[in-house]
């Protein structure tokens, strides 16, 4: 690859209902949490994503976002070369 050639987006690959469960979120949240998903598919990391605990490393990443007092989680690895996965996204209901 070049120095000026434009890095090339991973694909993203949404598991389950994790699409339909993020669109239900509110706006602001969902803007945030794409433009997460975003820097993982062009190789990056958002500074609000920390690795998952328990999974060993940075593989499975947790980006979390609060809105008018809720707490909004998403969960994606990055483990495979070739794409980005999300694999959960949810409003946390417990304190």
């Amino acid at each position: 690859m070049f120095k000026n050639e434009p890095k090339q987006a991973k694909p993203l690959f949404w598991v389950g209902t994790t699409r339909e469960d993020l669109r239900e979120f509110p706006d602001e949240v969902r803007r945030a949490i794409g433009h997460a998903l975003y820097l993982a598919q062009m190789g990056g990391k958002h500074l609000d994503s920390k690795p998952l605990k328990g999974f060993g490393g940075a593989g499975v990443l947790e980006v979390v976002d609060d809105f008018d007092g809720d707490t909004y989680r998403t969960v994606y690895t990055v483990k495979m070369a070739d794409a980005v996965y999300v694999l959960h996204a949810f409003q946390k209901k417990s304190k």
